[in-house]
C-alpha cells in the first residue's frame, strides 16, 4: 500500500521547505496527488528523491583537503 504525506510533513521528512517541496511536484521529480485543496506526496517518491540527489550532491564541485 503506498503512503501519502501532506507537504508540510515530507518537508520536516527531508528537512526542505514547505514551498521546495511544492516545487519538486510542479516540476514532476516527486510523484504527487491534490487531495481537495492541498497536495500530497508520494513518500517512496521523496525517499527515491532524496537518495538520488545526495549521490549527485556528493559529485558536485571541487572538495576541500
Amino acid at each position: 500500500m503506498e503512503e501519502w504525506l501532506t507537504t508540510y510533513e515530507a518537508a520536516r521528512l527531508a528537512n526542505l521547505d514547505p514551498d521546495y517541496i511544492r516545487k519538486l511536484v510542479r516540476s514532476e521529480k516527486i510523484k504527487a496527488r491534490k487531495w481537495g485543496q492541498s497536495w500530497q506526496v508520494q513518500r517512496a517518491s521523496l525517499l527515491a528523491y532524496m537518495k538520488k540527489s545526495k549521490v549527485i550532491g556528493n559529485k558536485r564541485g571541487p572538495k576541500k583537503n
